[in-house]
């Protein structure tokens, strides 16, 4: 009589998938908080000034705009160049200029309750309800304590929102990073709302499990995986142009080779994994750029700026959150390098910056393009990169000095490039 039959692969794919998630929910990384700037409570002018636009661009501009498209990047922009330096009257012009692009609050559908939020979860249209529900729950519930408010709705729960903020090309992300890094309850309710209104399928690779399994190749180092990426020929023809219309196409149809990539990222050394994680989002901005062009990827700068919210939120958030943001920010990383038709990374740029970061502050703020708010969010990531690790070789700092001296435009659009 023959002995009965094991159902292995079930076995073996139960036994990673609870190693691989209780190692990662036991993971952390250990960093240093970035400096916190409480400008709500600052009494010097500067600071006063940059908390009034903040409020001026809550109450005024919505935060999704242009047919419900494009972001509301005031608060990026307004508080990074104030922490780079910029002065009173550098804040109000960069508040003039943005706010000639925005446009007023619209009245959602209708009112959202605690009952039902959860059920308006993506429609962009409740933007305005979103932002009113949240100022409610801080007013009427959590005491004007806009982390408590944070931590219930970012943290807690069966599907907490931290596991969808990279929807809306890490818009919710990024703006999350500086309701923290500002201190700003107006910031942090924006952010929440933000998160809410674009909520889509992404947050399900984090809420799941199921979708972290193995892959069919494991290493520690993310640019690996994006040459792997690269060089992946199922991947070609997938796409005629350019831009981030093809991430719902990609996931939708091609999911399996996304994973499969996403997966092979092997976290076994947190700290020096995400260090790793931070110069991959650098090289996607300033090595991918063709000689001589000036232009540079316009959805590649997003993976620098988000994984500069990551760098702002871990030491902040819960502990357990940790591995899952940056693997987050991973699946939104993969998606947008083959959205992007996968441009070839150069790894042979290596040049000794003749300037200091001084230089890099300047051209951020005083520069042709200091009302851009995606060049000086850029400048400002690198920075904090270089500070947050030992840059000793000055990679950080090479990199910021070209893209500041280099930068002539944004590209990547696909056919809208032709026009711009």
């Amino acid at each position: 009589m023959s002995a009965p039959m094991i159902a292995w692969v079930p076995l073996v794919n139960r036994i990673h998938k609870y190693l691989t998630t209780s190692t990662y929910s036991a993971q952390s990384i250990d960093i240093p908080s970035a400096e916190i700037h409480d400008v709500e409570t600052a009494p010097e002018k500067r600071p006063r000034t940059l908390k009034h636009l903040i409020r001026a661009n809550h109450v005024n501009h919505s935060i999704i705009y242009h047919n419900l498209q494009y972001h509301n990047h005031m608060p990026h922009l307004l508080g990074s160049a104030y922490l780079l330096g910029a002065d009173v009257d550098q804040l109000q012009k960069i508040y003039d200029e943005e706010a000639k692009e925005l446009e007023e609050w619209k009245d959602s559908p209708a009112e959202i309750s605690d009952a039902d939020w959860r059920d308006f979860l993506g429609d962009k249209r409740y933007q305005r309800a979103f932002v009113d529900f949240f100022e409610d729950e801080l007013a009427l519930k959590f005491g004007y304590d806009w982390k408590r408010v944070a931590e219930e709705y970012l943290f807690s729960g069966k599907e907490p929102l931290i596991n969808g903020v990279v929807a809306g090309l890490g818009h919710p992300l990024i703006h999350l990073g500086y309701a923290y890094e500002l201190s700003s309850k107006e910031l942090a309710m924006e952010a929440l709302a933000m998160a809410s209104s674009s909520y889509n399928y992404m947050h399900k690779y984090l809420d799941s499990p199921s979708y972290t399994k193995p892959s069919s190749y494991s290493t520690s180092s993310p640019l690996e995986i994006l040459h792997k990426i690269a060089d992946d020929t199922r991947f070609d023809g997938l796409f005629n142009e350019r831009g981030d219309g093809n991430i719902e196409i990609l996931f939708k149809n091609h999911e399996d080779l996304v994973l499969e990539h996403w997966n092979a990222w092997k976290i076994d050394e947190p700290n020096k994994q995400f260090q790793d994680s931070q110069e991959a989002a650098v090289a996607l901005l300033v090595r991918t750029v063709q000689p001589g062009t000036h232009g540079y990827d316009f959805f590649m700068v997003h993976l620098l700026t988000s994984s500069h919210a990551v760098r702002t939120l871990i030491p902040l958030i819960p502990k357990r959150f940790h591995i899952s943001l940056v693997r987050q920010w991973w699946l939104l990383t993969i998606a947008v390098y083959i959205a992007q038709l996968r441009p070839k990374i150069d790894d042979d740029i290596e040049e000794k910056p003749m300037k200091q970061w001084n230089y890099v502050d300047d051209k951020a703020v005083n520069g042709p393009w200091a009302t851009d708010a995606h060049f000086v969010k850029a400048l400002r990531a690198m920075k904090v990169a270089a500070f947050t690790w030992w840059d000793g070789h000055e990679r950080y700092l090479s990199a910021a000095v070209k893209f500041a001296d280099d930068f002539e435009g944004w590209t990547g659009f696909g056919p809208m490039d032709d026009s711009n």
